[in-house]
């Protein structure tokens, strides 16, 4: 598994490992089994035992050129080679090329009678020869009951388990033996002893919680180097063994600082950095019908479109119905399908406790390496909120270690109260939330955003449309009335328009009516202008009439001076 998330110690370097092969077993035993030392596998029937061994083995012959020798003293080897088949191991092959030998040690306590001294030299030579011919570094050997089912002398036995681990030791093979969980609680096998003289000690347990089972491992003891020590989910299916590994609780996982499209224009706009940080965690949570699954599809849509691989898991429809219901809104899923860019992985909660699901998802991440997910939905699962919540944890820093950008969506009540289950909300980098709005007798959608880390973002509230485009936000209504949507915002939206229209009327009303004045004063003006105009002529023409007479006046004032003179 890539990114592991248990980091190696310094001092685990020192003791010499044997990767198993198997996915996220090494991780948690930080490289692998204790090479040349036996390990136990302990558990009840039906844990995967002998599987665990038998892939061991494998691995070992085609990854890591170390042949292998598997002695089992219950299963034919004709029985082991069907039962494995189906995980793609070819048990006849690897066989014909001497790289693997199974040896069946028939022990029918029937048959047994106790006489004189018990001891396993036999089966030290019938394994040590198995060993030559193959050159075999691995050994299995299942179960270490059916070898000893037969002997009652429990200080025979105790005797002869050390014996039997001392030869392992000495022959320097990687051992896995098997055994059955016992019956006491104060001990991990039936006889007691085996963990004792174990170098590495596997614990595995078949949990049946809520009718939903899930396989369990937990590494007991390894002597010389550190491991993970909690449970830790295993899944057995076609695709053999996955171990998904508990996360670091260091945090360091890397960020990084590129943008990229939510898938939808609106939601990229009322973003600081339009759109979200790539390898973030988003939840999108509403109430059934606010269209949680056409936000999740839009940010598929707009990565494929980028070019880039994305991986859909969903937990409540088929791919067909996704892709269907998605068309009419104008996502077209399926020609990404077709493209190789998108993957679906649907199946029901009910099928896997929580914790298979997870490693379901892990080994698909793995496998399809997406850039973007979707869960849809998170909230399908029922379980203990604690460990929801840890297993939710899990997930989270799993994709975000890989830097994949993430999309959960949630069912929240009808309510539509601003909360979610097992605390998902504070593992989220961007949470948005969808609601109905119910006024005027009908109901619309509304969204906003509760936060969005790193960077700064929208408070209003945004009513948006579901249309045959996609998803559409309606600019927010601004006004006296408050937030309205749907037909009151359409309403109230005419309303200001026939008040701004009547206010514009009046307006131009007035503009007339003053025009008109003024026009009425400017004849007025002019009618004064030319009266005065008219009686300043008037005016004039007195004065030069006054003048004139003066003048006249001044010549006959004369000339009778003039006369009298010339009387005298």
């Amino acid at each position: 598994m890539e990114n592991s998330s248990i980091s190696r110690p310094a001092s685990a370097g020192h003791l010499a490992k044997a990767a198993t092969g198997i996915t996220g077993l090494d991780q948690i035993l930080l490289g692998g089994l204790p090479k040349g030392r036996p390990t136990l596998i302990a558990g009840s029937a039906g844990c995967g035992k002998t599987l665990f061994g038998l892939t061991f083995l494998v691995m070992g012959a085609t990854q890591f050129d170390e042949p292998g020798v598997f002695m089992s003293f219950e299963e034919r080897p004709d029985d082991l080679a069907t039962n494995v088949a189906s995980l793609g191991y070819d048990l006849p092959d690897l066989i014909k090329a001497k790289k693997l030998a199974i040896d069946h040690v028939h022990v029918d306590r029937s048959e047994i009678e106790e006489s004189g001294e018990y001891d396993l030299e036999g089966l030290f030579v019938r394994l040590g020869y198995a060993m030559d011919q193959t050159g075999a570094k691995r050994v299995v050997l299942d179960t270490l009951e059916a070898l000893f089912s037969g002997l009652t002398n429990i200080a025979v036995l105790r005797s002869e388990l050390r014996r039997l681990f001392g030869w392992l030791k000495d022959r320097g093979a990687t051992a896995i033996i098997t055994a059955e969980r016992g019956d006491s609680t104060a001990t991990l096998t039936r006889y007691g002893l085996e963990e004792y003289v174990s170098d590495c000690v596997i614990a595995l347990e078949n949990r049946v919680e809520d009718q939903v089972t899930t396989r369990r491992l937990r590494v007991v003891k390894y002597r010389g180097s550190a491991h993970g020590a909690n449970e830790y989910p295993f899944l057995i299916d076609n695709a053999g063994i996955s171990v998904l590994p508990i996360t670091s609780a260091a945090l360091e996982h890397g960020v990084s600082n590129e943008i990229i499209s939510s898938g939808i224009e609106g939601i990229d706009g009322m973003l600081g950095a339009k759109g979200y940080y790539r390898g973030s965690s988003v939840l999108v949570t509403g109430s059934s019908g606010t269209g949680k699954t056409i936000f999740a599809s839009s940010f598929i849509d707009a990565a494929c479109e980028r070019g880039e691989k994305a991986l859909y898991f969903s937990f409540e429809e088929s791919p067909e119905q996704i892709m269907r219901n998605m068309a009419s809104v104008g996502i077209d899923l399926r020609r990404h399908l077709d493209a190789g860019s998108l993957q679906f992985e649907s199946s029901r909660p009910s099928f896997f406790g929580f914790e298979m699901h997870l490693t379901l998802i892990d080994r698909q991440v793995q496998a399809f390496r997406p850039s973007v997910v979707v869960v849809d939905p998170i909230s399908a699962f029922r379980g203990g909120a604690t460990d929801i919540h840890s297993t939710l944890l899990r997930l989270v820093d799993m994709l975000k270690v890989r830097g994949i950008s993430t999309v959960f969506t949630n069912l929240i009540g009808p309510e539509g109260a601003d909360k979610t289950q097992h605390g998902l909300s504070s593992l989220m980098d961007t949470w948005i939330g969808l609601h109905d709005i119910e006024a005027n007798g009908e109901r619309n959608r509304g969204l906003y955003l509760l936060k969005s880390r790193g960077m700064s973002h929208s408070n209003q509230i945004r009513e948006y449309l579901l249309t045959d485009e996609g998803v559409e936000l309606v600019e927010p209504y601004f006004g006296s009335e408050g937030v309205l949507t749907g037909s009151a915002r359409l309403a109230q939206t005419s309303r200001e328009r026939a008040a701004t229209l009547q206010r514009q009327q009046e307006v131009d009303r007035r503009d007339r009516e003053l025009k008109l004045k003024r026009a009425s004063a400017e004849r007025q003006i002019v009618e004064i202008r030319t009266a005065l105009e008219a009686e300043e002529h008037e005016i004039q023409l007195l004065a030069e009439q006054a003048t004139s007479r003066e003048a006249n006046h001044e010549q006959d004032r004369l000339a009778m001076i003039a006369n009298r003179t010339a009387a005298e």
